[in-house]
């Protein structure tokens, strides 16, 4: 493409809100973590290095089908999930580090030797759970 000689409609989406596919015999519950597989389809988030976290599920959705032929909402933003036990538990000194999902309702503070998917940005950190940026 060459450079503008005039003006342009640009279109533009807030980013908060997207819609992908469903990866097939596969359920995603409301508030669950989602993530993209290495299909481009939407799966649960886990323990899967591949996988590449996107946001929040919106709603329940299930894909008795083939891949593809359900979609389903997910939105960005800061959301609250469970934290891990022990020494991959996250703290307040955590803020502003990545964590790593162990299930599509658990993160930890660690990859465990690069096998979990980077979840998103630690945003907080209360008595409830680790509040998650996802961008």
């Amino acid at each position: 493409m060459t450079a503008l000689t005039e003006d342009r409609n640009t279109p533009q989406r807030s980013g908060d809100n997207r819609n992908f596919p469903v990866k097939g015999a596969t359920t995603l519950f409301a508030g669950s973590m989602a993530a993209i597989d290495t299909t481009g389809m939407l799966v649960p988030a886990g323990a899967t290095a591949t996988l590449k976290i996107v946001g929040r599920n919106e709603r329940r959705v299930v894909n008795a089908g083939a891949d593809g032929s359900v979609r389903a909402d997910v939105k960005t933003g800061v959301f609250r999930f469970g934290n891990s036990a022990s020494t991959d538990a996250i703290t307040l000194a955590d803020v502003g580090s990545s964590c790593y999902a162990v299930d599509d309702q658990t993160v930890a503070k660690t990859s465990n030797s690069s096998a979990r998917p980077v979840a998103g940005t630690i945003f907080d950190v209360d008595d409830d759970g680790v509040w998650v940026k996802f961008s």
